[in-house]
């Protein structure tokens, strides 16, 4: 018995909120895959488990400067990760909802990482929402087009 018990065991960690970074990362995910955008299923759950792990270890000593320098870290390397998307494209700047998505995947991660799974989770549903529901704007009302949009579905073609 104790040898199951050892091998399910993933101290510190926890079933629940790994599976809800899990979650998480996946609704994202998805959304960003069946748009056709570069940030897909894989990375986003990726970047939530490794977010979620970093602060889950962040927290094992319970000392709240330890927490805010690790986290600090992680919004520092998540900085770094999002520039990476962000690409310019016949004058055009593209990628920067990317980079976005990156930061809400990191966010999400913390959350869970600080004992918060559902409220990660909802967090994914509403950057799905905000994502799939400002896409759908944009399509139906013409002057959300203007601009940069406009001049990038020139590019595109």
């Amino acid at each position: 018995m104790d040898i199951l018990k050892n091998i399910v065991d993933i101290s510190p960690f926890n079933w629940l909120e790994l599976l809800s970074a899990m979650i998480a990362g996946t609704v994202v995910g998805l959304e960003r895959q069946l748009s056709g955008k570069p940030i897909g299923i894989r990375t986003s759950i990726l970047i939530c488990i490794s977010t979620y792990a970093f602060t889950t270890f962040c927290g094992i000593n319970n000392e709240p400067t330890l927490d805010l320098r690790i986290i600090g870290q992680i919004i520092t390397g998540i900085g770094f990760l999002g520039a990476g998307v962000i690409l310019t494209r016949g004058g055009i700047v593209i990628g920067v909802t990317s980079a976005a998505c990156i930061w809400i995947l990191a966010a999400i991660g913390i959350t869970i990482g600080t004992n918060h799974p559902a409220t990660g989770i909802k967090l994914s549903l509403l950057a799905v929402i905000i994502l799939t529901g400002v896409d759908t704007a944009e399509k139906r009302i013409k002057s959300l087009r203007k601009g940069l949009h406009e001049k990038y579905s020139k590019v595109q073609n």
